[in-house]
């Protein structure tokens, strides 16, 4: 498979591309599965609907890898908490995390097998990927899924996580640790069911200062890709922690792949860890409104990493109103400008 072979470094045809949120609502493909469903969560639970909307980019566009169609929250949601997608809100659990008590009634083992759905839609979709395909599997950091179930909701403060960071760091770290158990089970399920690659996502690593980031987070990142590691040395494991250009210095672990997001300069990127981590981005996902942005940012990014130890990406998601038209020219480009 081109992108595992990328993910190790070794030689490819061109670079592979795909895209974060490639299965999503700027398709209309999608849009018409997901009707059919009913609601996002249904969505994510039906293993047949998220196998196919997985494999719809794939298909429309000529991507190098499926990921997984599901949501990192599923996980503290099978740990127990209710959870609910709100129009206009997002996600919302009800009831948030305050106290060691809340924290006791959450359940490693039953979150690992209640998420036997997202197993399912694995090998639904392992068996009608093409086999040069890679599938790429996915959870959240535990700091990501932390803030989450502490603050109930997305949040611009922190204030919540972050006043226990500093004035309860002990059950802090026992809801991190808590949740890194679930995740280690999680993604060892995960390629057990057929993911050939495992990404962690670690949406609000921006939040944290510097000292407090590698404690509360990365520590646990790493802790999840060393267990992987040392289990699946031929599964490439993909970390990406949004927002962090400043602690490039102190990056490391055992793990394959550093996803760049569109805030750090890819220059930067190769620099302090070319040599350690095959880079994954980071194009600016507003870029794919406009051609020639795209051609643009396509070749900035081929000039700085010169083909050389790289994934095409975008540096986050893809945006739900841009045209499809563009997305398949982002893709068809960069294959096309990086073939060796």
């Amino acid at each position: 498979m081109i992108f595992v072979d990328a993910c190790f470094g070794k030689p490819t045809p061109y670079t592979p591309v795909w895209m974060m949120r490639q299965a999503g609502r700027y398709l209309p493909e999608y849009m018409k599965v997901r009707a059919q469903a009913g609601d996002f969560l249904s969505l994510c639970k039906n293993p047949a609907k998220a196998c196919e909307v997985t494999l719809q980019p794939v298909d429309i566009l000529g991507v190098d890898a499926a990921i997984l169609f599901s949501d990192i929250l599923v996980v503290p949601l099978e740990m127990g908490m209710k959870l609910q997608f709100l129009k206009g809100e997002g996600p919302v659990f009800s009831e948030p995390i305050k106290n060691q008590q809340d924290l006791d009634k959450l359940s490693v083992e039953k979150a690992v097998e209640g998420l036997e759905y997202v197993y399912e839609t694995i090998k639904l979709i392992r068996g009608k990927l093409a086999a040069d395909k890679a599938l790429i599997g996915f959870c959240g950091a535990p700091w990501t899924l932390a803030t989450y179930m502490i603050e109930g909701q997305g949040t611009k403060t922190y204030a919540l996580v972050k006043k226990l960071i500093y004035s309860n760091p002990q059950f802090m770290h026992a809801l991190l640790k808590k949740v890194t158990e679930v995740l280690k089970l999680y993604m060892e399920r995960q390629i057990q069911s057929g993911a050939n690659v495992v990404m962690i996502f670690d949406s609000w690593a921006s939040a944290l200062e510097e000292s407090a980031y590698f404690e509360f987070s990365w520590s646990y990142m790493k802790e999840i890709s060393s267990y992987l590691k040392a289990k699946f040395p031929d599964v490439p494991v993909i970390l990406f922690p949004k927002g962090i250009s400043g602690y490039l210095d102190k990056i490391d672990g055992d793990f394959d792949v550093f996803g760049v997001d569109w805030s750090t300069p890819m220059e930067l990127a190769k620099e302090k860890l070319g040599d350690k981590y095959i880079l994954q981005g980071n194009m600016e996902p507003t870029r794919l409104y406009n051609k020639d942005a795209i051609d643009e940012g396509i070749e900035h990014i081929v000039n700085v990493m010169k083909n050389e130890r790289h994934i095409f990406n975008l540096g986050h998601g893809i945006l739900p109103d841009i045209p499809v038209e563009h997305a398949k020219y982002f893709i068809k480009q960069v294959q096309k400008l990086t073939k060796k």
